[in-house]
Parts: C-alpha cells; sequence; structure tokens
C-alpha cells in the first residue's frame, strides 16, 4: 500500500511557495496494512484529478504551478493539512496513491480498496457536492471506516457517520445499524448490499460491478473493456463462494435497462433497487423440513 508521508507533502509545498526548493523530497512510501495508522479520503473525482507520476515529480515538472492549481491537487493538501491537525503522519488518496497506469496495480487496489478504508484509524469525505452519495465507489467509502469526518466543500468539519447516522440511512437505504457499528453488526444478504448500489452511477460501466467487490466479500480480476459483463462476472463469483439465494431475487422491470443477456442473472444492480428489504435465510431457519441441495 502506498501512502504519503504527511510531513514531507506538507514540507515540499512550503518549499515551492517560498522557492527555496531543493534536493527532491520522496513524498510516498510503501507499508504493508495493517502494520500502520494511517488516514483516508473519500471524495468525487472530477476532470482535474493529479496522478501518481504528477505528484512523485512535481518538484522537477515544468507544469507543476498547473498542477497544484487543480482542485484534485487542493483536495489532497487540505486533506494532508487536516491530518497534520489530526496528528496523522500517513494519508492515502486513490487518485495518487495507485499507479492507474499500472494494470496489475489497479486491479490489486480495487480488490483491496474496502479493507483499506475498513483498517483506516479515520477518513475523510470531502463533499463538494452532493453527488458524493450518488457515485457508486463512495457506497463502500460510506460503509467501510469505523471513523468517518465529512467536510463540506470549504473544508468546514459537518459531523461524523455516528451522529450522522440517521440522516446518511435515509439519504441511502443503508441500514442504521451497519452505519453505526459496520457489516459485521448484521450481515445483510446479497440483495439488499446490491439494492444500496441500485441508483448510484460510475463513469465506466465496469465499476458498477468493481465497486460492490469488497462489500460483497469476493475478490475478482478487472477487465476494463468488458462493460456490463463485470456485473454478470461478479454474481458467478458470488454463486461460487456463496450459498445466499437472493441473488435471485432482483426483478425486471421498466426501471432497469435494456436487458442484453437472458437467464436468471441480473444485467445491472438497478434490477436490485426493491430489495431493501430481503433477507438471507438459512436452511436450518426454512419451513416444514425444505433444504437446499
Amino acid at each position: 500500500m502506498r501512502l504519503i508521508i504527511v510531513d514531507a507533502f506538507l514540507e515540499r509545498e512550503r518549499q515551492i511557495q517560498s522557492g527555496t526548493v531543493g534536493a527532491q523530497l520522496d513524498v510516498f512510501e510503501q507499508y504493508r496494512v495493517p502494520r500502520v495508522d494511517y488516514c483516508i479520503l473519500s471524495h468525487r473525482w472530477t476532470g482535474n484529478e493529479v496522478t501518481y507520476e504528477e505528484m512523485r515529480k512535481l518538484t522537477k515538472m515544468d507544469s507543476r504551478d498547473e498542477i497544484r492549481s487543480r482542485a484534485g491537487y487542493q483536495k489532497v493538501l487540505r486533506s494532508c493539512e487536516q491530518a497534520k491537525r489530526d496528528d496523522f503522519k500517513l494519508l492515502w488518496v486513490d487518485t495518487c496513491c495507485i499507479d492507474l497506469l499500472n494494470g496489475p496495480e489497479t486491479s490489486d487496489a480495487i480488490n483491496s480498496m474496502f479493507q483499506w478504508y475498513q483498517k483506516s484509524k479515520r477518513c475523510y469525505a470531502y463533499l463538494h457536492d452532493t453527488s458524493w452519495f450518488l457515485r457508486g465507489w463512495t457506497l463502500q467509502e460510506l460503509v467501510a471506516p469505523r471513523d468517518l469526518q465529512f467536510f463540506n466543500k470549504d473544508w468546514v468539519g459537518i459531523g461524523d457517520k455516528r451522529s450522522l447516522a440517521p440522516k446518511l440511512a435515509e439519504i441511502t437505504k443503508v441500514p442504521l445499524c451497519i452505519l453505526r457499528d459496520g457489516l459485521s453488526s448484521y450481515r445483510p444478504s446479497i440483495a439488499q448490499v446490491i439494492s444500496w448500489a441500485a441508483d448510484r452511477n460510475t463513469t465506466r460501466a465496469e465499476d458498477r460491478a468493481y465497486s460492490l467487490l469488497g462489500l460483497l466479500g469476493v475478490s475478482m480480476p478487472t477487465l476494463y473493456g468488458e462493460e456490463k459483463r463485470a456485473f454478470l462476472r461478479l454474481q458467478l463469483e458470488i454463486m461460487r463462494t456463496s450459498n445466499d439465494q437472493s441473488i435471485f431475487a432482483w426483478k425486471d422491470s421498466t426501471t432497469c435497462d435494456t436487458r442484453w443477456s437472458s437467464g436468471v442473472l441480473a444485467d445491472d444492480p438497478s434490477c436490485f433497487r426493491d430489495c431493501h428489504d430481503v433477507i438471507k435465510m438459512e436452511p436450518k431457519d426454512l419451513p416444514g423440513g425444505i433444504g437446499m441441495s
């Protein structure tokens, strides 16, 4: 796991502002999780983020002033400043801590991301606008962290997950007990989890499936270019590792996209929109001695 060294990042920024840039400071370091304490950023991606290479080589780049003026860079800077105030030495930000040009690294990060948010000591949710609640990736970033602090567009704190849980449950349909105590407090059915993502959107069609991996407790290779087939692969992987038959509780309706496949599996998470109350029943709980083979 590649993390930003908070003090090194802030020192480099101070040097750039004062015009006293010396030897290039290393602002990243590799660590094994959970051997170190770190905080983590949750945010909505925009079109002007900063990449790993840009962040790593910033002081040597002719375009460094343009890079530093981007909203994406400012998010990282403000996150580091908040981390410093909270006495954290390490910070993870997806846009620049993952080398997105490295396919295996990106796939590994996508499969590990839920755990990284879950194991963080604190998560900062930056709400530039309300679209944070509509994005596919931010669902796991809402559920996974135990300590989740919300900030508005001016980086003013507006509350934490526990205190805001009733309102968050109303907005997101995620049960109150899970927002307060995590997935370990109550293991929802497969259909319930997918229903929380029914009305969320992602830029890439594949991410409709990939953003659910950690929430559903499965891993699989990422294959950008497969588009909606990613959600079919996700369901097949769930069936391979789980006996939760709520995966078949979806319904094809006018609210779902036009079907491109046929069979017992759904085309899209939106087909699970009405599955908020679908629970998983164990074979021993089925009436009349009905069992599962």
